[in-house]
């Protein structure tokens, strides 16, 4: 998008003392350059406090990554996890269940799912054959451990009187922790969370960044590659927070440019340039690392679009407007805004819009979607031709079509605009006194943690050239609680208290709601509560039947994976310390000859990214190990690499 600020800077890399967890700890930039051997240059990655914060919790091997679910309908649930491979394996079997209860002793379900390095690892499974309006647990197995425990829920079909989501978007890692998902993840008053796109970001350290002291990107570099957006979103998910919160809730989630690359068109890039290769390959990486590492329902084709029925209460229709049909964005100012051969949506997405609103019976009808649908404005001239200000062919006739199909209560959700705005949807009659010309609401969320304007100024201007923004807040982040009910669907702002530091506090910042039947916002009374939720939280640690069938936990060190494996040139290892020593690495053939032995030195608890680079080595497999020593104990771990053309 077309951000208030944008701030792009000179990537730098910085490497900080390492001490205990907390919000005070002493910082110290230095330069950390290692250059190692004949044949392999090993770089570590900063050792500091995001190490730590990052490093996976021991009791967690071989599922670091948590689980999640996502896309529940009323018979079945997509759940997912990753598995860190052992040594030399290719294709891991894993075992998955689903219980009625956190003791897993109620089993509805389960099976075994073959993963291999072609999927990065990862495990998808959708679940069928479920009861509706029903909470589950589920985990999974490998090497005689099992995952966390995961909690989801089926929708209900019938009548249904109350329905309530957390609706969120734009979690930058470098603009500040995701305390929005750490206070999600101890309620229990809400049904699913909906993620409206930027769940990652693609840029460099530094590129778009508050620069807060361990919340450094991973890898270091622009994300391109597939290997690149496999780390990305490998690093994210080993967010505490971001973790936590995916294993209490379905998710219902969408991407927007930054999957991609900033301000993403069906063809292009702002943050693309012929420098970075093919578009479309690059594209393509982004689409393979998402449908891997989220728990979303695969339909082919690489489409997002679909609809979920919440019952009679909802139907949710979760849009594309960024990949599947967009034509690149035209400057502010330009005529061709107007242009009516310009899309947004596309003639495959519109047909199958005006299919599933004709099959509507819902009582609100919610369309779930990237870009602000509201005109902004300053003079008559657009500010944002990013979003649907950009393609006004397409709003009018979305406009045209809700009008023309009679479709009830009409509710936009948006993300993308790092800020919050509560707007009516104006028409070229739009009259607010006699509330006549609205075509629908529409709910802004702000963002996680990306950043929105730096001052909060202009609020009276942009209300003064924009009548039907009823409520527009610049500068905090956080998310927005929706409660629907037959009676209304109010939206509730929580603006977190503080992004740069861990920390619990929010406040509510604004309260809107639109009645049954109206096409207008009105301020809310109070804030909405959530409906009665007896389901237990699933249990913060994994299920154990007892220490006789278990393996042991590596003592001192795992190697999450290698990126890219085959490679032709650099790889990276992310490696993961769970006490700190003297490492080293030794390379060997295939056949078992030695080739090199690199001393790291010691690097302190936490966790690393080491940059492989195969220099003169001759095409074939070899294997490294990883050993780590302290006090006179060693431990290892090893990865086979394969060094292609």
């Amino acid at each position: 998008m077309s951000k208030f600020i944008k701030t792009l800077l000179v990537p730098i890399k910085l490497a900080v003392s390492c001490q205990p967890l907390n919000v005070n700890w002493p910082v110290k930039t230095a330069i950390l350059p290692i250059l190692f051997g004949l044949s392999f240059l090993f770089h570590s990655a900063p050792i500091n406090a995001q190490n730590l914060r990052s490093l996976p919790c021991e009791d967690l091997y071989p599922f670091y990554h948590g689980v999640a679910s996502g896309d529940p309908l009323a018979d079945r649930v997509v759940i997912w996890t990753r598995v860190t491979p052992e040594e030399g394996q290719d294709t891991i079997a894993v075992s998955w269940r689903m219980a009625l209860d956190t003791g897993m002793t109620e089993l509805v379900g389960n099976g075994v799912f073959e993963t291999t390095a072609s999927r990065d690892f990862t495990v998808k499974i959708d679940v069928e054959g479920l009861e509706p309006d029903t909470w589950y647990y589920y985990d999974f197995e490998a090497f005689g451990l099992y995952s966390l425990r995961g909690r989801s829920r089926t929708l209900p079909v019938g009548s249904v009187n109350h329905a309530r989501f957390a609706v969120m978007s734009c979690s930058n890692y470098e603009h500040g922790y995701f305390n929005a998902y750490k206070q999600l993840a101890v309620k229990n008053d809400i049904q699913a969370i909906l993620h409206l796109g930027d769940y990652i970001y693609e840029y460099q350290v530094g590129g778009f960044s508050a620069f807060i002291d361990g919340r450094q990107n991973e890898p270091e570099n622009e994300i391109i590659t597939l290997e690149d957006y496999r780390i990305r979103h490998s690093h994210y998910k080993l967010d505490e927070d971001l973790r936590k919160l995916h294993q209490q809730y379905p998710w219902i989630t969408v991407w927007d440019d930054h999957e991609f690359a900033n301000n993403a068109w069906t063809g292009g890039a702002q943050n693309h340039n012929p420098g970075e290769g093919d578009w479309e390959v690059r594209k393509g990486n982004g689409w393979q690392s998402y449908f891997e590492w989220m728990p979303v329902r695969e339909q082919g084709d690489n489409l997002i679009r679909r609809t979920i029925d919440w019952g009679d209460l909802i139907r949710f229709y979760v849009l594309d407007t960024r990949i599947e049909a967009r034509d690149e964005q035209v400057d502010i100012g330009s005529g061709a805004v107007d242009d009516p051969n310009r899309n947004l949506l596309g003639a495959g997405q519109k047909s199958w819009l005006v299919s599933e609103l004709q099959s509507s019976d819902a009582q609100w009808n919610i369309f779930a979607q990237q870009v602000m649908m509201a005109p902004l404005e300053i003079l008559g001239l657009e500010v944002n031709t990013d979003q649907w200000d950009g393609y006004q062919a397409d709003r009018d006739w979305f406009y045209s079509t809700i009008q023309g199909q009679n479709v009830v209560n009409p509710v936009v959700l948006t993300g993308d605009f790092h800020t919050s705005w509560a707007n009516n949807l104006p028409l070229a009659n739009y009259n607010e006194n006699s509330e006549t010309g609205s075509a629908g609401v529409e709910f802004v969320v702000t963002s996680v943690t990306s950043t929105g304007s730096p001052v909060e100024v202009g609020i009276n201007t942009i209300q003064f050239f924009n009548p039907h923004v009823e409520f527009v807040d610049l500068t905090h982040h956080g998310y927005v609680l929706l409660d629907v009910t037959p009676s209304k669907c109010q939206g509730d702002w929580y603006f977190m208290d503080n992004i740069s530091v861990p920390d619990w506090g929010s406040f509510v910042g604004a309260k809107y709601a639109v009645d049954n039947g109206s096409r207008f916002l009105h301020t809310a009374g109070s804030a909405s509560s959530g409906p009665d939720n007896t389901a237990l939280m699933a249990p913060q640690c994994p299920y154990v039947e007892g220490e006789s069938g278990q393996s042991e936990f590596p003592a001192d060190l795992t190697i999450l994976g290698v990126y890219p494996n085959p490679t032709s040139g650099t790889a990276t290892m992310q490696i993961a310390l769970f006490k700190g020593g003297e490492v080293h690495y030794e390379v060997y053939s295939a056949q078992g000859k030695w080739i090199t032995t690199v001393d790291q030195g010691y690097l302190s608890r936490g966790l690393h990214y080491l940059q492989l680079q195969s220099g003169t080595l001759e095409s074939g497999v070899y294997v490294i190990n990883v050993r780590i020593e302290q006090s006179g104990q060693v431990n290892g771990a090893s990865l086979r690499l394969v060094v292609g053309e």
